[in-house]
């Protein structure tokens, strides 16, 4: 591991001040951060650790909505009863993810600016990585691809985001709250990460030294009638093949209001508003379901070696939207 300085932040000021340096980053939970530091893929000049900073809680909005502070952990916004009561699809899946004592450590803003858990990104013995490494190559491509993107790939990476709080909190159009040194801007979820293109190596649209102050989400259009389906190699400690966050409006056995969100299948959380089109004004019903499932992957382009996802993603589409539309 390089050695670093370390700074513990007093306030957002000072945090901001202290991460102004180049290659400085924060520190939170740290259960990737540190990771990648100790197999040297990290390798900050600075870490500043915002711990202390007054961050974490959840409390409403004006606007009838919940404000999540950047450092609450996982296990407590899983836990709240104000998510539980009305984000529930949120709640599952930050529990479907990681071990109880990860999520116990992890906070809400780590949990989306976590890194691909590729191998050719986590281990630098393991083959050339573009995100590791930009103009190095992608061992992924022509290697280790099974569990890599069928949406929004290119030539340099191939990688998807590990995270599935994020993929619930693009169907519930959430917000994301971030603090510069040049004021505060609020990014929708669906502007918040970034496709690889040509500069895999960055992630999202955080800039250097802005710090993630909280994560907003709306008044929800569903609440019990949503689902979050994780399918994975083995029940407990995987990371998605494919992952499904669906809720859905219903009003006098009508559709009135529909969020698909695919996890595990991209560089970022994928929305399908095409699916969604086609549930509105319809009967939750079977065929409707499979009509969405079908256009959700219409525009897939696997790989050689994950060409599964297509038809795991149309059946974990049908299956989510079955069991959300189950929860009366």
């Amino acid at each position: 591991m390089k050695a670093f300085e370390f700074y513990r932040a007093r306030s957002v000021e000072d945090a901001l001040s202290c991460a102004a340096q180049p290659g400085a980053q924060y520190l939170a939970g740290g259960t990737n951060l540190v990771d990648l530091m100790k197999h040297n893929v990290a390798r900050p000049t600075a870490l500043v650790d915002i711990n202390r900073l007054d961050l974490s809680g959840i409390e409403t909005t004006p606007t009838g909505g919940v404000m999540i502070g950047a450092l609450t952990t996982n296990t407590a916004v899983a836990n709240h009863p104000l998510i539980r009561g009305k984000y529930p699809v949120l709640s599952h899946a930050i529990l479907s993810g990681a071990t109880a004592q990860l999520r116990n450590q992890a906070t809400a803003a780590g949990n989306l600016m976590q890194r691909t858990r590729c191998r050719f990104f986590m281990d630098p013995a393991a083959g050339p990585c573009n995100k590791r490494r930009p103009g190095s190559g992608c061992a992924a491509l022509a290697e280790h691809h099974r569990e890599h993107a069928v949406f929004g790939a290119s030539p340099s990476c191939v990688a998807v985001h590990p995270s599935d709080m994020a993929v619930a909190l693009t169907s519930l159009d959430a917000s994301i709250h971030v603090q510069g040194n040049s004021g505060a801007r609020t990014v929708p979820i669906d502007e918040f990460f970034r496709l690889p293109g040509e500069r895999p190596d960055v992630d999202n649209t955080v800039r250097p030294g802005e710090l993630i102050t909280g994560i907003e989400l709306p008044p929800p259009g569903f609440s019990r009638t949503s689902w979050y389906l994780k399918v994975r190699d083995r029940r407990s400690y995987a990371f998605a093949l494919v992952s499904v966050a669906a809720g859905l409006g219903i009003r006098d056995g009508v559709v009135t209001a529909a969020a698909i969100a695919l996890g595990a299948v991209a560089a970022a959380p994928w929305r399908v508003p095409a699916a969604e089109y086609l549930l509105r004004g319809r009967p939750p019903s079977r065929q409707s379901f499979e009509a969405a499932a079908t256009a959700a992957l219409a525009e897939a382009q696997p790989l050689p070696r994950n060409s599964f996802k297509v038809d795991l993603g149309m059946h974990s589409v049908v299956r989510a939207l079955t069991l959300a539309a189950a929860v009366q």
